[in-house]
């Protein structure tokens, strides 16, 4: 099997791998593989956890039910952590599974809801949103499985953040302008303690609030073109411009 074969069933384990340690599988993963994938006795199958890299193992069988797993070997060490952090106002239940999953498509370290006057939504799913991290890394190749962290206010979050974090405050009402040479013209010492990225909810940003925002004094206020999107569409949109100017999709 390649190392690099994304085609490959992979899977997510919250244990230690080591070399020839049977990792016991819980009752729904058992079934996906045995079941769903219908792997047999010794058949292959990527494993990560997040901290260990990924690794080839094999299916052990326990009668007709997959039991376990045995690793073999390592084939991609585990790369660091993306430092970008996501902040976001949480959104109705399929629009942020599908916001999270793209958010750790996009390289995210940290998913942060936050909570804003605007907020639709008061409670968050903790477990959920781990869950579909989990299987958007395990989908898309991703090794470094993002945190999640508890809801806390907008001001809060912001009290919190480093003084060397440049924070992009992507702002419907902020003056159009290129947000690609907007982040271009960003020193590196802004960036000395990584980078976070907030997009608000569907009504945006009270000018309470945006007031707080540009007096930290590491904010970036980027505009994301000339239409209104909505939030999931603009987490998307703003990553990937952060990405691409900013972050792990410039060349080396």
């Amino acid at each position: 099997m390649s190392e690099y074969d994304f085609s490959a069933p992979r899977l997510f384990v919250a244990v230690p791998v080591r070399a020839n340690e049977a990792i016991a599988l819980d009752k729904a993963q058992g079934n996906y593989l045995g079941n769903v994938l219908r792997l047999g006795d010794g058949d292959a199958v990527l494993i990560f956890n997040g901290n260990d890299g990924e690794w080839l193992a094999r299916v052990g069988r326990h009668g007709r039910k997959v039991g376990h797993l045995i690793p073999e070997r390592q084939v991609r060490s585990q790369p660091e952590t993306p430092d970008v952090i996501y902040f976001f106002a949480p959104l109705k239940h399929a629009r942020i599974d599908y916001m999270v999953q793209k958010a750790v498509e996009m390289g995210v370290g940290t998913l942060a809801p936050v909570l804003t006057r605007r907020t639709q939504v008061s409670r968050v799913n903790l477990e959920r949103m781990e869950a579909n991290a989990i299987e958007a890394a395990e989908q898309c190749g991703i090794l470094a499985v993002p945190s999640v962290r508890e809801p806390v206010r907008l001001a809060d979050a912001v009290a919190q953040l480093e003084p060397g974090r440049l924070l992009v405050f992507c702002d419907e009402g902020a003056p159009m302008a290129d947000c690609i040479a907007a982040l271009a013209s960003i020193p590196k010492d802004r960036m000395a303690q990584g980078i976070a990225v907030l997009i608000g909810p569907e009504g945006g940003f009270d000018e309470t609030e945006r007031t707080l925002l540009l007096a930290h004094p590491n904010t970036l206020q980027l505009s994301l073109g000339p239409r209104i999107l909505r939030a999931d569409t603009a987490a998307v949109a703003a990553l990937a411009v952060v990405q691409a100017v900013l972050g792990d999709w410039r060349a080396a």
